[in-house]
């Protein structure tokens, strides 16, 4: 019988868990897998491993991530029918339900299986808790291919975007706003720069039938001193998400030589490039991905945004994003997740592994 998914997220959704507040979901994960007697598992921090060891002739890795995007008025767990609304019900307390019911059921899978259940995704790659097991226990995560529960509604999402996050400073002169003219608005001087990221053309590239827009974005700024004074100084905050035929060094060259003009350090100007992540190339020609793939009966699409299939590609494990939930609806007020999507991807993932 199927399990009744909805139950087990919104259970899932009940435990807060915004980023760097982790511990009492961990706490929840690590207790369910312990009492799974062929589980072996380490907590690490926040993170939770848990791994078969039965001599199987491949391992796959199976992750999520436990931490979700500040509150928004979602909270609590709210099902309406058959669908559950709640923060983090689609990115990724869904997923992680469905991981965590097949790890605790499926004794005899066909593959040895890695199961991560990792901190801090959504913020800085140097909080990421997957990206640190790999700095410091890279042993516990080593597989023949890895899947990732990001929601992507039932559908294999293939490879993923890079991303470069970057901070502008341009420079001015204060002066009394009743003499303006003996000073240099800053906030001015970053009209030219908005314009140009409003009005930049998206690039699109197709890599293996996968279509990967690259979007780029103003979302932060910063300036003014008083109402009654010209602004010496504003700081502005741009995203750049880019397609996989690009790696983090052209991505970074890129966005320098975009802006560049706009940049004068002889005006008190500066530029930095404060957090990449990397892309990662859609791989799918391993044979439990082709399997995965297979399963869907739709072809993959390309995964818009980062995920950690980048972190496992980086270290030459293929991989790829396949969980319940609509994408669109990450990180929004009213995210939700049905039935219907959780049920399709708990039975082709418990196809998959061999339950």
């Amino acid at each position: 019988m199927t399990p009744d998914l909805v139950e087990k997220t919104a259970e899932l959704v009940a435990i807060p868990s915004v980023s760097r507040n982790e511990q009492a979901i961990a706490d929840h994960v690590e207790a369910a897998l312990r009492s799974t007697p062929w589980l072996g598992v380490e907590r690490i921090g926040d993170n939770v491993i848990a791994r078969t060891e039965l001599g199987r002739a491949e391992r796959v890795a199976i992750a999520g991530h436990l931490d979700t995007v500040p509150v928004a008025g979602n909270a609590e767990p709210r099902v309406e029918g058959d669908t559950l609304f709640g923060l983090g019900s689609c990115d990724m307390k869904g997923g992680v339900a469905i991981m965590l019911e097949l790890a605790t059921t499926v004794a005899e899978p066909e593959y040895d299986l890695t199961w991560c259940f990792y901190r801090g995704e959504e913020i800085d790659r140097s909080e990421n808790g997957l990206v640190q097991l790999f700095e410091d226990r890279p042993e516990l995560l080593k597989a023949d291919a890895a899947i990732l529960c990001e929601p992507t509604a039932s559908l294999v999402e293939a490879g993923c975007q890079g991303a470069v996050k970057v901070r502008i400073v341009l420079g001015g002169k204060r002066a009394h706003t009743a003499r303006a003219h003996l000073g240099r608005n800053a906030i001015h001087r970053a009209a030219p720069l908005i314009a140009l990221v409003a009005t930049w053309e998206p690039r699109s590239v197709v890599l293996d039938g996968c279509e990967y827009t690259e979007r780029l974005s103003v979302v932060g700024i910063e300036g003014g001193v008083a109402a009654n004074v010209v602004p010496d100084r504003v700081q502005i905050a741009v995203n750049f998400r880019f397609a996989p035929d690009r790696d983090e060094q052209l991505a970074r060259s890129y966005l320098r030589e975009l802006f560049g003009d706009l940049i004068d350090p002889g005006q008190g100007d500066s530029y930095e490039v404060l957090d990449t992540a990397p892309s990662a190339h859609p791989k799918l020609t391993h044979p439990v991905l082709a399997r995965l793939l297979a399963a869907t009966g739709q072809p993959p699409r390309a995964k818009l945004g980062w995920t950690d299939v980048a972190t496992f590609a980086a270290h030459g494990i293929p991989a790829t994003n396949f969980g319940p939930g609509d994408p669109d609806l990450a990180h929004q007020a009213d995210e939700h997740v049905t039935r219907e999507s959780l049920d399709a991807a708990w039975s082709r993932l418990a196809a998959l592994i061999g339950r």
